[in-house]
């Protein structure tokens, strides 16, 4: 059964600057940049049948181009030892905008509704009995980090392998701003 999620590409550049920041930090375990990406929706192991509807259903999905911002760094969970390292983008009412039509139009295609809040971020590494003091310098290090925005103009429906190195992400159909679908 594919694995599938929702996610918004980065430019090349962001991404291999975001991986010159994995360092040492105890515990982590940092994502490759060719897989980092802004998750807008996971949807998690279908059969067959419903990757043809979640396709249907996304390519209705229709949205502006607007600018996303990444900026800020963090972790998850707030409370306890962390788990994840993750950097932010600053919020912007149509990337919130695409996310709720995008776990609109999935939930008709047999996708249950996610139960959690919509947290945009981007993983940079998954922490594993990896000391709060340790996380606290790294965000310390990086607390001003930005980027100059770029254009959301598209998303894209992966699915995604598990190995011992990490996930392995196919790009399985990518879904096209209005203004994009237009120009070509």
């Amino acid at each position: 059964m594919p694995r599938l999620f929702v996610a918004i590409d980065l430019p090349e550049e962001i991404k291999a600057s975001l991986s010159q920041l994995s360092c040492a930090v105890t515990g982590a375990r940092w994502v490759a940049p060719s897989e980092i990406h802004l998750t807008l929706r996971f949807i998690g192991d279908v059969d067959p049948q419903t990757v043809s509807k979640i396709e249907k259903a996304l390519s209705a999905v229709q949205f502006p181009s607007f600018p996303l911002r990444v900026a800020g760094v963090g972790h998850f969970p707030a409370r306890g030892y962390p788990r994840v390292l993750w950097v932010g983008l600053e919020p912007h009412p149509e990337l919130i905008a695409l996310q709720q039509r995008i776990e609109s139009a999935l939930q008709p295609a047999g996708v249950s509704p996610e139960d959690r809040p919509f947290s945009p971020h981007i993983t940079l590494a998954r922490l594993k009995e990896t000391p709060p003091a340790a996380v606290a310098a790294f965000e310390s290090l990086h607390r001003g980090l930005a980027y100059p925005p770029f254009p959301a103009t598209e998303y894209v429906l992966y699915s995604s392998v598990l190995t011992p190195k990490g996930a392995i992400h196919r790009k399985e159909e990518v879904f096209r701003s209005s203004e994009e679908a237009a120009s070509r």
